[in-house]
């Protein structure tokens, strides 16, 4: 249709009326190529690093290979200059030093590494039934039914009695064992399907089964434990007693996959947030002589409160922009009251088969691009920073100007739950921030869909802000 064919209602709808538009439609062949291509590598990623430990572990080795070095403190660093810190094997930051004084602030991107899981308690192994199995705590918010009856693999640090330590990783390559939670079969749970959805598998009852053959002697009690702990001891040098001094965690077996006919989807466990650290990532790694120092904390903890000392809750940020401004002489309240922070976290997409929950004009859609959550909290926004309007107004030009393809979200009507990202601790430093991420349809499931497309934009958004010289 021509200009001069359109009538004054329509030119004025294309010039005032806010409209959006699936990505796959709008954007060119070439521009979705880019995007299937660049998740390749972030699938690769998400199988690599299935916990905190193996995150870091992951993204110290991508950081040497790019020129980052291990961080000194004291040390001024020089424009250009790539540096890296890791807090306890469980939360990195990755820094690119500036041209502009650390006075004029810091462009901050942060996500968090962890995701929900199995925790195994601190004495798990028991025997019932001449059954061997684990006792397990959940960690961060799960629906407990979806863990049961699938294979899982057993990750974690365990520090043996003399102080050293063994690490374990047992499910994922072809040819080990698995583990799994069982379930009762339709024909002989009629009382357990009475129960509420939320209680129809307990938090006592997610106890994995890790062996059922005792060992051969009829003088021992509880044989097929025996037996169990009897392998540890030769593969790991393990005793009982070492579960005291283990973090030992269940997650999913299965690797990353495309997801449809298409190929437009990927499908994993742990995507909560490990798609936002790893686009926050790449786009550090990409970074070259930035006008403000650029800096990505990849964080522990926020599945349960941000709480510990590798979590955001704790000051090994704070202490490290001030390490960075000690040794440039200048304040480091100034440096972060003249920061900015695009808090990278995911945010719930739409789901057709559940509507009610989301507000339609207001949530997230898949394809739709990054998102942009200017608050996230509960019911009266409780629990979130509610970034401002100039701040929002920033982002908003940049992302145009720069053809970041990006949506505003929203986590659900008001009042139909909430949550929140670690925003509000960056916040109380006082820095600028607001949420920016990907996102999620079966958020916080073992097996977590997005768009191949709207990771992409992620990457770009954060390259974006870390290029920005305002």
């Amino acid at each position: 249709m021509s200009e001069q064919t359109k009538t004054q209602a329509q030119l004025l709808q294309e010039k005032l009326a806010l409209k959006r538009k699936n990505l796959g439609q709008e954007l060119p062949d070439s521009t979705i190529g880019e995007a299937d291509a660049y998740c390749e590598q972030y699938k690769c990623f998400l199988d690599n690093a299935k916990t905190e430990r193996e995150a870091v572990d992951t993204i110290e080795q991508m950081a040497k290979d790019k020129g980052f070095v291990l961080y000194e403190q004291g040390k001024q660093y020089q424009p250009g200059d790539r540096v890296y810190y890791i807090n306890r094997r469980k939360a990195v930051i990755l820094a690119v030093m500036g041209k502009r004084s650390l006075a004029e602030g810091v462009r901050i991107a942060a996500a968090h590494i962890d995701s929900p899981r199995l925790d195994l308690k601190p004495q798990p192994l028991y025997e019932d039934g001449e059954m061997a199995l684990f006792k397990t705590h959940y960690y961060g918010g799960i629906k407990k039914y979806q863990w049961t009856a699938m294979p899982l693999s057993l990750h974690g640090r365990v520090v043996l009695g003399d102080g050293t330590f063994v690490d374990v990783k047992l499910g994922e390559d072809e040819g080990d064992p698995v583990f799994c939670v069982t379930d009762l079969l339709p024909h002989l749970a009629n009382e357990q399907m009475k129960r509420t959805l939320n209680e129809g598998i307990k938090g006592e009852e997610l106890n994995i089964l890790v062996g059922s053959r005792p060992f051969k002697d009829d003088k021992a009690s509880e044989l097929c434990k025996l037996n169990i702990l009897r392998l540890l001891h030769e593969k790991y040098g393990m005793t009982e007693a070492d579960f005291l001094s283990a973090e030992l965690e269940l997650v999913p077996t299965y690797k990353a996959k495309d997801v449809g006919f298409d190929r437009s989807l990927i499908g994993s466990y742990g995507q909560d947030d490990r798609v936002c650290a790893y686009t926050a990532l790449t786009a550090t790694l990409e970074c070259k002589d930035p006008e403000h120092t650029a800096v990505t904390v990849l964080t522990d903890k926020e599945e349960i409160g941000s709480d510990g000392n590798t979590g955001l809750n704790s000051a090994y940020l704070q202490y490290f922009i001030q390490s960075l401004a000690d040794a440039e002489g200048v304040p480091y309240y100034q440096v972060l009251s003249h920061s900015q922070c695009l808090s990278a976290d995911v945010n719930a997409a739409f789901d057709p088969t559940w509507p009610d929950v989301m507000d339609p004009r207001n949530c997230a859609r898949i394809n739709y691009g990054v998102v942009v959550t200017k608050y996230t909290g509960a019911r009266g926004k409780s629990g979130t920073s509610d970034a401002s309007a100039e701040f929002v107004g920033q982002i908003r030009r940049l992302f145009d100007e720069k053809g970041v393809k990006w949506q505003i979200g929203e986590l659900g009507k008001v009042d139909a739950g909430g949550g929140g990202t670690v925003a509000m601790f960056i916040a109380a430093l006082n820095v600028d921030v607001v949420d920016v991420g990907v996102p999620v349809l079966s958020m916080h499931a073992p097996f977590e869909v997005v768009s191949k497309i709207d990771v992409y934009m992620a990457h770009n958004a954060f390259s974006a802000f870390f290029a920005d010289g305002q």
